[in-house]
């Protein structure tokens, strides 16, 4: 194999900003960071704004738009049901 085509394919560690989540995996993320594991490896550190452990989907905290305290049985009441007209 050529020498120095290949990206840099090694253990990431990826930390969730919003919650202080943690995981290591393999990737050829560019860092600028390192960061000291629990295992006293040091690994190249990629700051996330959303993970699986903060997103609304993932964590089931995600809101439906029917229970969002009436607005849109209010938005209907006001503008009509443009929908169920034209059935």
């Amino acid at each position: 194999m050529k020498e120095g085509i290949h990206p840099n394919y090694r253990d990431v560690c990826f930390v969730d900003l919003s919650n202080g989540f943690k995981f290591v995996t393999r990737s050829c993320v560019n860092t600028r960071e390192m960061t000291k594991m629990d295992d006293g490896r040091e690994l190249p550190l990629f700051k996330l704004d959303t993970s699986s452990e903060s997103h609304p989907f993932y964590t089931g905290t995600q809101k439906s738009v029917n229970d969002m305290g009436g607005r849109v049985d209010k938005f209907f009441k006001k503008f009509g049901n443009k929908n169920a007209a034209a059935k």
